[in-house]
């Protein structure tokens, strides 16, 4: 695949301090960066964002996560290798991706459920960090950003 841009961010410098603040702001909530690093990877998986799941799942990796739960992410429901925590910040990540595939973008049943394993601070990094990686998808979609070629 040939980009269609070079990726915006470099050509435009200044986003890219921006996308530094909102990656501390998210960082800083007190939450496992592994969940932050699922909803990634999902959200990317469902935007067909080949840099963004490249990146997600190398991160997991380096993270000490097992090819178990890595492989499994696109379907964590049928699998027990993800905690309640972990499914109700994956379930968030899907809904807030898919806005438009329903009316109710985002039913309470899945905001509560998220509501019971992550305080307001770790909720607002969670959606704060849904957007920014559908942020990111959209532009790597949209200009075709190949995901990189360094395997091994």
């Amino acid at each position: 695949m040939t980009a269609r841009l070079e990726n915006p961010t470099a050509l435009m410098p200044d986003t890219v301090k921006a996308v530094n603040i909102l990656y501390k702001s998210a960082h800083s909530a007190g939450l496992d960066p592994v969940v932050l690093e699922l909803v990634h990877l999902r959200a990317s998986q469902i935007n067909g964002c080949g840099p963004c799941v490249d990146s997600g799942a190398r991160a997991m990796r380096k993270a000490g996560q097992s090819d178990d739960r890595l492989f499994a992410v696109p379907v964590w429901r049928e699998t027990p290798y993800f905690t309640e925590p972990e499914r109700a910040a994956l379930a968030l990540a899907e809904y807030a991706t898919r806005l438009a595939d329903r009316a109710d973008a985002v039913p309470d049943e899945i905001w509560d459920e998220a509501a019971k394993h992550f305080d307001e601070k770790q909720l607002a990094a969670i959606v704060l960090w849904i957007a920014t990686t559908n942020f990111f998808n959209r532009i790597n979609v949209t200009t075709r950003q190949p995901a990189p070629q360094n395997w091994g």
